[in-house]
């Protein structure tokens, strides 16, 4: 069962990406779904997307919740399921906080580097 629920995952991901980069415009930004969490019993699916750019990423979440209707009918078109999930949209955080965390270790890599010649001497 778990490995229908991958697969079940994927294929929603896939179609929605595809759903929302054709049927949907952002004003200055760049909208993905890096991940969709579908409930075992395949009726909730939770979408987290990430928004790079300049606009407001609460915007983007709002636009896609007035929209959830008409992407979970195209959805249904192309994914056949016993239900159709109900889309619960999420922002995404996480390439935030990994560009955060490279930034800190970009800033620490020249102190460490210092060390080094120090000790070679």
């Amino acid at each position: 069962m778990k490995h229908r629920l991958l697969r079940v995952n994927e294929l929603v991901k896939r179609e929605l990406s595809m759903i929302i980069t054709r049927d949907m415009r952002f004003e200055n930004v760049l909208v993905t779904v890096n991940t969709v969490d579908v409930t075992p019993d395949l009726k909730n699916a939770h979408v987290f997307v990430s928004v790079l750019g300049k606009g407001s990423a609460p915007a983007v979440i709002a636009q896609l919740d007035a929209n959830r209707t008409a992407l979970q009918a195209e959805m249904s078109k192309h994914v056949i399921l016993k239900y159709t999930p109900h889309l619960n949209f999420h922002l995404d955080e996480s390439i935030e906080r990994g560009a955060r965390v490279f930034k800190i270790l970009q800033e620490i890599a020249p102190v460490g580097e210092d060390e080094d010649v120090e000790e070679q001497r």
